[in-house]
């Protein structure tokens, strides 16, 4: 059987895409194969798709996943989130994936993190349930995404503190601009260099994205005076918090019940067939 030339154009697509995004050529579409149980996505988050990978950065995948209805049913809890780490040559590679209710009970808790895993545009593995869930993002999102992006600035911003590395302060940068992004727009943007360019965001941020590619652990000390990033990240949080306060976002998200809907669909029929 001949392959269907627009599928084949849509990997095709989707591997340049990825290429592009600094990830190595690792057949990533061999790890989809491999699993137990059928993915409904997998995408690439962490650094490639911040926008600030170093040349030896780990390839981070994340997704959702179709239990069987059986492994639901019984006595035995069933195993909802799966890990598995690898080596691929040079390269460390893992995956995490969740059941496809579990996820969705992560998009319902306001959890940004999931939605930029939802979201992202560095697609390995795609089917028309992860089509649905997409389509259904606009409604998850709430004005109390801002506590995710807030809660996680304040963790990385410690371990800078610690550390004085650049990866925990250009994280930090990244999901306070998102957080004001997304408060601002109601659009999810994580990527780093495409919110400099559309926010008002530290002259710095190019060098240290630039000192981070050369040294995944490198110091940020030799790019920005203590002093300034401080009073920046004090601006920045001000900011969301501003942000927060005039949003059109909702309290809470409407499309729960759809959301419901697709999970009972896609348990019923079983994963559908990749794109």
């Amino acid at each position: 059987m001949r392959e269907n030339p627009t599928v084949t154009e849509a990997v095709t697509g989707r591997e340049a895409v990825l290429r592009a995004a600094g990830l190595p050529a690792v057949d990533l579409g061999a790890v989809v194969a491999e699993q137990d149980d059928p993915l409904v996505f997998a995408t690439v988050s962490g650094a490639h798709l911040y926008g600030f990978p170093s040349r030896d950065s780990d390839v981070d995948l994340r997704g959702a996943h179709l239990l069987p209805a059986a492994a639901l049913l019984g006595l035995h809890e069933p195993d909802e989130t799966r890990t598995r780490m690898w080596d691929e040559g040079r390269t460390e590679l893992d995956l995490v994936s969740h059941d496809l209710r579990k996820f969705a009970r992560l998009l319902l808790r306001r959890n940004g993190y999931v939605l930029e895993q939802l979201l992202s545009p560095l697609v390995v593995h795609t089917t028309p349930v992860h089509d649905e869930l997409i389509a259904l993002a606009p409604g998850l999102l709430t004005a109390h995404h801002a506590h995710h992006y807030r809660g996680f600035a304040t963790t990385q911003w410690r371990l800078f503190e610690k550390t004085g590395e650049l990866k925990p302060l250009l994280y930090t940068l990244r999901v306070l601009l998102t957080g004001i992004h997304l408060m601002d727009s109601g659009r999810v943007q994580p990527h780093l260099p495409t919110l400099v360019g559309e926010l008002a965001a530290p002259a710095y941020i190019p060098e240290l994205i630039a000192a981070k590619e050369a040294a995944e652990h490198g110091m940020a000390g030799a790019v920005v005076d203590p002093a300034r990033l401080r009073r920046d990240i004090e601006a920045l949080h001000a900011r969301l918090d501003a942000a927060q306060d005039a949003t059109a976002l909702p309290d809470a998200p409407g499309a729960r019940e759809a959301l419901h809907d697709l999970i009972v669909r896609a348990r019923t029929a079983g994963a559908s067939a990749e794109r």
